[in-house]
């Protein structure tokens, strides 16, 4: 759906690494990707947290309800901050592409895997054939990974105020609900429900952000007015 909105908004997708599901019925564990184009944080941020999808798979013979459910995590990139990165903190792995790219990516060692020892962060790349390069990203994304965990620290305190509005992107936080069989999408922060799921799936999520903005405003306004 994300993809089919930005590819709407005229937003540039660009994917940085992907985790093919290894159980042998497709889709992906994990997907990590870069939108580049102003503004695309301020409208992509709300989507942090966990997604929870209901239907009823085609190998569900007795018409049951399956539940699932996937974490999204949004960050903004920074271009060049002020985060101190040791070397002696860094583990640099290389190793071969698993993702497309033709015959040269598979032979070569050009993907690059950093781990940030002191905070355990770990950070991928192998969308570049040279290694130089996916490594130079790698560091980028690595630098924001830091920088936003560093905001987080800061605003802990403005945090707890915010969650329930906006939601906190933590793991264990049930943001949305996608009913396949009711065709319904439920925002769990501002209690808003749509029964236009394939039209949402599609990319028409426009309603629900705008909601989301709405509401952001809103809290806003009452906390000065205190």
């Amino acid at each position: 759906m994300y993809t089919r909105f930005c590819e709407r908004q005229r937003w540039k997708i660009e994917i940085i690494d992907s985790s093919t599901n290894t159980a042998g019925i497709g889709g992906y564990k994990e997907i990590v990707f870069r939108i580049d184009t102003k503004g695309a944080y301020s409208k992509m941020k709300y989507e942090s947290g966990v997604h929870r999808v209901q239907r009823v798979p085609i190998t569900e013979a007795g018409g049951r309800i399956h539940t699932s459910a996937a974490t999204v995590a949004v960050l903004p990139e920074v271009d060049d901050v002020e985060v101190e990165i040791r070397q002696e903190d860094l583990k640099i792995d290389t190793y071969r592409s698993s993702g497309a790219g033709g015959q040269h990516v598979n032979m070569t060692d050009s993907a690059v895997r950093i781990t940030h020892l002191p905070t355990g962060i770990v950070v991928t790349c192998q969308d570049e054939r040279s290694q130089i390069k996916n490594r130079a990203r790698a560091m980028s994304y690595l630098k924001t990974k830091l920088y936003d965990l560093e905001q987080q620290k800061q605003n802990s305190e403005q945090a707890s105020e915010r969650r329930g509005m906006i939601g906190s992107g933590d793991r264990s936080e049930r943001i949305r609900t996608y009913n396949f069989p009711q065709n319904r999408i439920t925002d769990h922060r501002i209690n808003l429900t749509l029964y236009k799921l394939e039209a949402y799936l599609d990319g028409d999520l426009y309603e629900m952000m705008d909601a989301m903005l709405l509401a952001e405003q809103t809290q806003k306004l009452q906390d000065i007015e205190g």
